[in-house]
């Protein structure tokens, strides 16, 4: 079930980057939230743009729920502007697509970027139920964020940066490929990413769930903005998921990117 609520922004904090981190009242989207799905965000009624925004929840509360974005345009903007006891115009939880939290010996979380923030919550609710190994990689050590995090609830914590500015050198998958072979691959970040981590869990024959980062413009499966193609599609019988509504998390096997 979903939910439109007028939320009031608790707690607002600056990571670095322009990367803000909110926590809102909402005890209904709450409720209902699990890992991997996300909202969308109106950030004005006043003045363009219109649209609304989709984020990723961060971290799941009884009665609160946390985000964390990054500025990159004029909505994100006018969102990062917002003071704490400001109301926020929140859609969710959508998506249909969430992490599968069961019991397992081994589960390996990797992450690039921003896009480590749809897995936290994911990471708490696997903590007691497995043994998490987590892979996050970064452009430089500008960009390391969330650190201290994943390292509390994760039995391995592995930081890679692209230039070797701090953590290893190298790319998270490098690492995770060298590691003891998971259960299940849970993974969100850039698409060249994702799309290595696919191929080796295909390879390797491990099951791996992807949380892809297209843009969804409505949300709710209306736009068409956010097509992917299933796995066995082809140019002749093409057939496509839309990821907010199928996803935004799916098992690779399903997906072409």
């Amino acid at each position: 079930m979903k939910y439109q609520e007028e939320c009031e922004l608790l707690e607002k904090s600056a990571l670095k980057n322009d990367i803000f981190k909110f926590k809102i009242k909402t005890e209904k989207i709450a409720k209902e939230a699990k890992a991997g799905q996300f909202l969308e965000i109106r950030v004005s009624k006043e003045v363009e743009p219109f649209l609304r925004r989709p984020i990723s929840i961060y971290s799941i509360e009884k009665d609160c729920i946390e985000f964390i974005f990054q500025v990159k345009g004029k909505g994100t903007e006018i969102l990062a502007q917002k003071q704490i006891g400001d109301k926020i115009n929140i859609l969710g939880p959508l998506g249909n697509g969430t992490f599968n939290i069961k019991e397992y010996n081994t589960v390996a979380i990797i992450g690039g970027g921003i896009g480590i923030f749809p897995l936290y919550e994911a990471v708490k609710q696997l903590k007691g139920k497995a043994k998490i190994n987590t892979y996050l990689g970064f452009r430089n050590k500008e960009y390391v964020t969330n650190e201290q995090e994943f390292k509390e609830l994760s039995d391995k914590l592995i930081i890679t940066t692209d230039d070797g500015s701090y953590g290893e050198k190298g790319f998270a998958i490098d690492f995770l490929k060298k590691d003891e072979k998971p259960d299940i691959i849970m993974a969100c970040g850039p698409m060249p990413m994702l799309k290595a981590i696919k191929k080796y869990a295909e390879e390797e024959k491990i099951i791996c769930q992807i949380s892809l980062e297209e843009r969804m413009g409505c949300g709710l499966g209306a736009c068409l903005g956010c097509a992917v193609r299933k796995a066995g599609s082809t140019d002749d019988n093409p057939d496509y998921w839309h990821v907010c509504k199928a996803g935004p998390v799916f098992y690779s096997t399903n997906v072409e990117i």
